[in-house]
């Protein structure tokens, strides 16, 4: 099947990201060396420390904590808007040197929710379209000379937002916090909303203090929208509590 749905995997973190931001923190005020400082972090539990630094808004020893995504089944329209995040790392598919032209089947292509809730007939259309463009992209494949690299970065320009791109995306934890304040709030895009929340969901299993207030601005306090707000703040909330597995 061409449809695809996003898909998002936690590739690499940094080890201890908690204690690592701990003794980023405590390296500032204190008078002992990295090697006894090191194990005076690891032999403490440092979960109240730090959530006292998100109490205290220090957060730039938050920055020492990066975490890698492998994100696929998502359009060129989600890179679009994931890449505005410029404090952080990604590698993308090409569509240069990696084709759309597979013999025997389309492109693969992401369908919003909200023309599959018009039913049937509405993505039956949809699929009809996403088809003739493929054609259209092979016929310029061919046209071209079918020649890799050089076919394809012109060919491409007859595909659509809906095809799927695959991504690694790397950002610091202090970054992430930015990403799911802005994308895990209602009024974000559909498809990055989704996939942000997964992200924040797999941060939260391996540094559940570090995220701990991680989210849209409702989560831990007022909507920031302001009279742009969705109206929807508990439902949001609740959300939040079931992804940290709190009833």
């Amino acid at each position: 099947m061409p449809q695809v749905k996003p898909r998002v995997e936690l590739i690499r973190y940094t080890s201890d990201p908690e204690n690592i931001v701990a003794m980023g923190a405590k390296l500032c005020y204190s008078a002992s060396n990295i090697k006894d400082l090191t194990q005076k972090i690891e032999s403490k539990d440092q979960s109240n420390f730090i959530k006292k630094l998100a109490d205290m808004g220090h957060m730039s020893p938050v920055e020492h904590a990066s975490f890698t995504f492998g994100i696929e089944g998502v359009s060129r329209s989600f890179l679009a808007q994931i890449t505005r995040h410029r404090v952080a790392s990604f590698s993308v598919q090409s569509q240069r040197y990696v084709t759309q032209a597979k013999e025997g089947q389309e492109f693969t292509y992401v369908i919003p929710p909200a023309i599959e809730a018009l039913g049937e007939e509405a993505v039956k259309k949809y699929k009809d379209q996403m088809a003739l463009i493929d054609g259209f992209y092979k016929d310029w494949v061919a046209a071209l000379g079918n020649k890799g690299e050089s076919s394809n970065e012109d060919a491409r320009f007859v595909l659509p937002n809906a095809c799927e791109t695959k991504m690694l995306v790397t950002m610091n934890a202090r970054e992430l916090m930015h990403f799911f304040e802005l994308r895990c709030c209602n009024r974000a895009q559909w498809e990055i909303r989704s996939v942000a929340w997964e992200m924040l969901r797999l941060c939260l299993e391996v540094a559940p203090n570090l995220f701990l207030a991680a989210g849209p601005s409702c989560v831990s306090g007022a909507c920031a929208e302001g009279a742009m707000s969705c109206g929807k703040a508990a439902e949001v909330r609740e959300k939040y509590k079931k992804i940290r597995g709190i009833e």
